[in-house]
């Protein structure tokens, strides 16, 4: 027996450019359908979810707000208090006379310089007081 060479096979590679652009896959109405479906499903929770974190945060927000109120509110009655404290203690009346005394040089008035007055009739006092009242706002 003769032993046969054996040639070796060649291979040949080819592209071919194939072109789908033009090619439109149909989808099933059904599978369309069910897909929308649940696309306004996913849309309706993530909705409510977004609803529910923005009134949660919005809570958390007036939380820290109102705590800061209510710092601002212990602090203004604290300076109110003092203010009322520092009020009694200038117009307290010995302080007032040492004041005018002391440092004004003024002294009791004598009887003859002091002249009394009648008080005034009703009407005129609540016109008075009511004159005030308008000043004062």
């Amino acid at each position: 027996m003769k032993k046969s060479k054996q040639v070796p096979m060649t291979e040949f590679r080819t592209v071919k450019r194939i072109d789908n652009s033009r090619l439109v896959r149909r989808v099933e109405p059904a599978k369309l359908k069910n897909f929308y479906k649940t696309a306004a499903l996913g849309s309706a929770i993530a909705l409510c979810c977004m609803f529910y974190i923005s009134q949660h945060f919005k809570c958390i927000d007036l939380s820290f707000r109102l705590e800061e109120l209510k710092q601002k509110q212990a602090e203004a009655a604290q300076l109110n208090s003092s203010l009322k404290l520092n009020i009694a203690t200038l117009s307290r009346p010995g302080r007032i006379d040492q004041i005018a005394r002391v440092k004004l040089g003024l002294t009791q008035p004598l009887p003859d310089q002091v002249r009394e007055y009648d008080l005034p009739s009703g009407a005129q006092v609540a016109s008075i007081r009511y004159m005030r009242g308008i000043r004062a706002q």
